[in-house]
């Protein structure tokens, strides 16, 4: 499995069993970034640590925060859909680099995680 293969698999293994997505913000809201294929990514992190990481990466006051799964599964995921968003997932190295998926995508792998 490859590096980001293996990230996106605990991504949802770590979002599965703890119910809760990893974020950043600053006063303006989240940032977005163009994904590989040229899409403007939303992204998200299985755990405070991970997410730790990203802000301090991108810097520009990044705050780190949690949502609920439910929350981010009925509210997030839908509007991001809408917009035309993908969804980062667990971004790592000193680049932030990773798998993105659709909205749909991401709940059929939660799904899939039950």
């Amino acid at each position: 499995m490859s590096r980001n293969g293996s990230q996106a698999a605990a991504f949802f293994r770590n979002v599965h069993q703890g119910k809760v997505v990893w974020l950043v913000r600053d006063g303006d809201g989240s940032p977005t970034h163009l994904s590989s294929d040229g899409r403007r990514s939303l992204p998200f992190w299985s755990t405070s640590l991970r997410t730790q990481r990203a802000a301090k990466i991108w810097g520009h006051e990044l705050r780190v925060e949690s949502m609920p799964l439910d929350t981010w599964c009925n509210r997030v995921l839908p509007d991001a859909g809408r917009d035309g968003l993908v969804i980062g997932i667990n971004w790592s190295g000193p680049r932030l680099v990773g798998w993105s998926f659709t909205a749909k995508e991401v709940l059929n792998r939660l799904a899939a995680a039950n």
